[in-house]
């Protein structure tokens, strides 16, 4: 396997290594930045590691080169590690809160040599507070903290996305420990712990809650956005309140409210949120000893009909067709992790230069800064939840499901053997994690669908999951099951056209979108990863190419969007490993068709689909 890189690793600074604020939508002016180089060790399996093999750059997977280890971590192994924490001054009262971005698959944290936390998952955030453990500062010692991980990858019935331990295809490398930003703030005891934002658009009403310990009164100070919402790093542990003095935003209104109690506040002349305009409202929370500053938006994405009776996705009572690509989020040298801030939102503004104005983010959560820069610039997001269960029978979940899916068949999810979720265990965990999932990302704009199932890998009890995310988050859209093994359910019917003639059959309740379409592939010499080549039609040239997908776009995709056809989700973003059906190659340095071209085919399909009859 060759090694690429992106541009993006020649900015990689060891001591400065993702500096930015990590959670954007809940900002305080203490913030400690733990990435950097720790100490690691892999064991198999035993007690605690005494001896450490060297260094690792967190928070890049081992099995990445940016991580400076590249070593495989098997199921039956251990990773430790270890650095020492900066001393961080506490008064009375105050707590010192660890926060993890994201660990996979298994965790457990110490402070001193005491447990201060664990977490089962390796796609969302988890924080341990730690005052407790640390050592009085009277004395010379030093705060160590160990994080000790396992990673079961594929082997059990855990939510694992794309990840394979022997990849190929569509599967790829797996990667194991810290992925995301670790790092600590200091907070009082009650203090503000989540924000929940709901817009209610044709209300022109903002609904808030604010989660703490106890409850307690906050005032609350609206303002129109910063000049520049993408605030300066913070590198000197200045707090970030100060940073933003510079961007003084104008007082809209402010209030009072309570905490654990939800609150409307109106905005009758409102300003909408688009991909188009992306508003952002910037908000400044305060209690007794507690001060935080975050955001929101105003835009409603929802089901209408016009006077053909199709339903149609609209965004703020107006048609609005979405046309969007697959992202998976791999980078050659980081796997998971963006290797800098950066190289999200050039992924972000290199698919705005084409005309998309949606990402389905597929098998994969990403760290909090990438929805916030999705927020900030205006890419509407299709949010996957992560699949997991046993190991995929391919032959019936993949080959056989088209089959059935081109004969309208439905097969159900009753058969748990055949769809890889035969375990009580695993099934509890997936819906366990799709309840946080929401809670996690549920107030980010940009978020517009979300999406339980895909193609029928862990898939069960579908119309359930579907409803307890519609009574969770009743404001957004839900394609129940992207692909194959549809049960009538959510908002979207859903089709993955890849091998067989497409039609469009509307139906009187859901939309139709096409959440996977086209995957044709061209390995550019010098810019793979492997000497293999996974894709659906196979190009030699980037005119060929580009030629294909226009005569994909004009002869059929075009003819549905005009008759009701909501979304459209291109296969892919970018190249994967052997996978090389991206728009652009791996390392992000070609396009592969010509700009233009697919510029004029988005511009020819949202014109089409803006119209309602």
């Amino acid at each position: 396997m060759k090694q690429l890189h992106t541009k993006f690793s020649e900015q990689i600074d060891p001591r400065r290594v993702l500096p930015e604020y990590p959670r954007p939508m809940l900002e305080r002016g203490s913030y400690y930045n733990l990435n950097g180089l720790w100490e690691y060790a892999v064991s198999d399996g035993g007690g605690g590691s005494t001896e450490y093999d060297g260094q690792i750059l967190v928070p890049f997977s081992p099995e990445c080169a940016l991580s400076g280890v590249n070593r495989k971590i098997l199921p039956e192994e251990v990773l430790w590690y270890r650095r020492e924490l900066p001393a961080v001054p506490l008064q009375d009262g105050e707590h010192l809160l660890l926060h993890f971005g994201a660990v996979d698959q298994h965790a457990w944290v110490y402070v001193n040599g005491t447990p201060v936390g664990e977490h089962h998952g390796g796609y969302l955030p988890f924080t341990c507070d730690i005052a407790e453990a640390l050592h009085r500062r009277s004395n010379s010692d030093a705060d160590i903290l160990t994080v000790k991980v396992v990673d079961l990858t594929d082997t059990s019935y855990h939510s694992r996305g794309k990840q394979k331990l022997e990849p190929s295809g569509m599967y790829y490398t797996a990667q194991s420990g810290i992925w995301q930003t670790v790092w600590m703030e200091v907070v009082p005891e009650n203090h503000i712990g989540r924000i929940a934002f709901r817009p209610d658009y044709d209300d022109s009403k903002i609904r808030i809650k604010l989660y703490s310990e106890t409850d307690e009164e906050v005032t609350y100070t609206i303002c129109t956005p910063l000049i520049d919402t993408d605030r300066p790093s913070n590198p000197e542990d200045v707090p970030l309140a100060a940073t933003a003095a510079s961007n003084r935003p104008q007082i809209l209104l402010t209030g009072k409210a309570v905490t654990n109690h939800a609150f409307s506040v109106s905005l009758p002349d409102f300003k909408a949120w688009s991909p188009e305009e992306p508003y952002l409202y910037y908000v400044t929370f305060e209690t007794s000893r507690d001060r935080v500053q975050s955001y929101f938006a105003m835009r409603k994405c929802d089901l209408q009909s016009g006077a053909d009776g199709v339903p149609r996705i609209y965004l703020n009572n107006r048609p609005y067709f979405q046309t969007g690509l697959l992202d998976q989020g791999y980078y050659p040298e980081s796997l998971y992790t963006p290797p800098t801030d950066e190289a999200m939102t050039a992924d972000l503004l290199s698919a705005k230069a084409l005309g998309f104005n949606m990402l389905r983010k597929h098998a994969k959560i990403e760290p909090d800064r990438f929805y916030y820069h999705c927020d900030r610039l205006g890419m509407l997001v299709w949010q996957d939840m992560v699949n997991g269960g046993s190991s995929y029978k391919d032959w019936y979940v993949t080959y056989l499901a088209t089959a059935m899916n081109q004969l309208h068949i439905r097969p159900g999810d009753r058969f748990r053997r055949l769809l890889s979720r035969r375990e009580k265990a695993g099934r509890d965990e997936f819906t366990a994690e799709v309840r946080d999932t929401v809670r996690t990302l549920g107030s980010h704009p940009s978020i517009v669908v979300w999406v339980p199932f895909n193609e029928g890998w862990g898939q069960f009890d579908t119309l359930k999951i579907c409803s307890l995310i519609k009574k969770m988050d009743p404001g957004r859209l839900v394609d129940h099951a992207s692909g194959w093994f549809d049960l009538g359910g959510g908002d979207i019917q859903s089709i993955h056209y890849y091998f067989f003639r497409y039609r469009f059959k509307p139906e009187r309740r859901r939309a139709m979108a096409l959440t996977e379409y086209g995957g044709y592939s061209w390995s550019v010499p010098g810019h793979c990863t492997h000497d293999e080549e996974y894709g659906y039609q196979k190009y030699s040239d980037s005119a060929s190419l580009t030629a294909a997908f226009q005569r994909l776009i004009t002869d059929t995709i075009l003819l549905s969007v005009r008759e009701g056809l909501a979304a459209a989700i291109y296969t892919q973003l970018t190249d994967i490993e052997s996978e090389t059906n991206g728009l652009y190659t791996y390392d992000r340095q070609i396009c592969k068709m010509d700009a233009e071209a697919v510029r004029e085919c988005n511009r020819l399909m949202k014109e089409a689909g803006a119209y309602s009859p």
